[in-house]
């Protein structure tokens, strides 16, 4: 049975999107929308993951969870889905690494 599918997508290949418009519709850029069987929906997934290179891409899809969907995601991203006991979180991921600098300007006043 078919059921509706979102695929969003950032920075990818502009044949990815094209191939997607072919079985869905582009509601805003980057964001494809439609109803597709769960054959389809995972046949467009493993070509789209396959060539998402630098960009990324996020499929959402109904399914029998507690949340009722499933997330899948390709391609780097800060944020990224994780598993908490049967329900799908987002963690965000720290934009630079924090390292505690060591060496201090003594140009910059110190006591605002």
């Amino acid at each position: 049975m078919a059921s509706m599918v979102v695929i969003a997508t950032t920075a990818v290949p502009d044949h990815l999107r094209g191939a997607l418009s072919r079985w869905m519709i582009e509601v805003t850029p980057g964001m494809f929308v439609g109803t597709l069987s769960a054959k389809v929906r995972d046949e467009l997934w493993n070509a789209a993951s396959a060539v998402v290179g630098d960009g990324a891409a996020v499929l959402l899809h109904p399914d029998d969870t507690e949340q009722g969907f499933t997330l899948h995601t390709a391609g780097q991203r800060r944020r990224r889905p994780i598993n908490f006991d049967g329900l799908t979180l987002v963690a965000m991921s720290p934009l630079e690494p924090q390292h505690p600098d060591t060496t201090t300007d003594e140009s910059w006043p110190t006591d605002w």
